[in-house]
């Protein structure tokens, strides 16, 4: 290097044309070691920093949505058991069965268009009676009501209800002992009878049918059992479907009881007759049925005897036979069927099959094998 001051210093500035310390800064020179250093120092500064690591990504997920739970079938309509009529509110009361009178004398009856079936049955003399069942309506007053018979009990018993009458023969008395029915007997003191003055005896006794129900005991309180099958709103009756149409009813139960029942379509119901004579209620309102079901019955002597000298007979009940059933304007021919006395009958079709009636009262008509006779119209 030379000194200061010497030749070669003031050359280098000459050659220049510039003045050492003026003018424009000259760029720093790197040398090749020091471009290294400062890559390592440039590189350790990065590598310092953490290098963020990528989010994993969610894998897809597919949710299966729970099978919505399968809905219950909706509850079957609540009916009343006796007529198959849609009730949004069925009382749990027992059925009460009442014996009611049919001769001359005792017409018009009172309640019978209120009862939710009605039997009718021939007794001494060729006279019938009925057996009233209330259940869906109770009327304010029933009667005339009678003494009780021996075939009532193979009525009333399924029903497991109490028994009204008036009274009767030891000989029935104890069969409706027997039979588990509840008996309620005007002679025997029971609340609820009383004689009318409009009649003279004895035709004249009648009831009310709420007091006599209230007398039911613990084991005669429930509601009974359906003793026939009813179309369900979704259906036709039996006879509907099976039985070509009808008009007509004649029958003959004995020389003096020939009921007969007319088709009417305006109000959809069988119009009762007593032979040619309209039959009719102590309130005018013509008796009527939703349902004519035909029994044909074997008939017995008992050896009983009433006041006047005449044999009771016995309808018998426990059995099979052939039967009619009318409903809708149509009838059609059916069996039935009862097991025991405190068994229900049944009604069967041609192939078996349970026979349903139309919602409604039913009248069923034990019409005597033999002596009887059934015509259709």
């Amino acid at each position: 290097m030379a000194a200061p001051g010497s030749p070669s210093r003031h050359r280098a500035g000459a050659r220049s044309g510039r003045r050492p310390g003026r003018g424009t800064p000259r760029a720093p020179v790197l040398r090749a070691g020091a471009v290294i250093a400062v890559a390592v120092a440039l590189f350790a500064a990065c590598s310092s920093t953490p290098i963020p690591k990528a989010k994993p990504t969610a894998a897809a997920t597919t949710t299966t949505a729970a099978p919505a739970p399968t809905p219950l079938p909706p509850p079957p309509p609540v009916v009343w058991p006796l007529t198959g009529v849609p009730t949004t509110a069925l009382v749990n009361r027992p059925a009460l069965a009442v014996k009611i009178e049919n001769s001359i004398d005792a017409r018009p009856q009172t309640g019978l268009n209120a009862a939710d079936m009605v039997w009718e049955q021939v007794v001494e003399g060729g006279i019938t009676r009925y057996v009233a069942v209330f259940h869906s309506t109770i009327p304010a007053a029933i009667g005339p009501v009678r003494s009780v018979r021996p075939m009532d009990p193979s009525i009333a018993a399924p029903l497991h209800g109490p028994l009204a009458f008036s009274g009767g023969q030891p000989l029935f008395l104890d069969a409706v002992a027997r039979s588990g029915v509840q008996a309620i007997s005007m002679d025997a003191g029971a609340a609820g009878f009383y004689r009318s003055s409009s009649r003279y005896a004895p035709h004249n006794v009648y009831a009310n049918p709420q007091t006599l129900i209230d007398q039911a005991d613990a084991t005669h309180k429930a509601a009974p059992p359906a003793q026939f099958d009813f179309a369900t709103a979704a259906q036709q009756p039996t006879a509907a479907v099976s039985g070509p149409p009808a008009t007509a009813l004649s029958l003959r139960l004995s020389g003096i009881g020939t009921p007969q029942w007319t088709w009417s379509a305006p109000d959809g119901r069988w119009l009762r007759s007593e032979g040619a004579t309209p039959a009719v209620g102590a309130d005018g309102a013509r008796l009527a049925a939703t349902n004519v079901v035909v029994l044909r019955v074997d008939v017995v002597m008992t050896q009983a005897y009433d006041a006047a000298g005449n044999r009771v007979p016995e309808t018998v009940l426990v059995g099979h036979g052939d039967a009619l059933v009318a409903s809708a304007g149509h009838a059609v021919a059916v069996t039935w069927t009862k097991a025991a006395v405190g068994e229900r009958l049944v009604l069967a079709g041609a192939d078996g099959s349970p026979v349903a009636l139309a919602p409604g009262n039913t009248w069923v008509e034990l019409v005597p094998n033999g002596t009887g006779s059934v015509a259709v119209g």
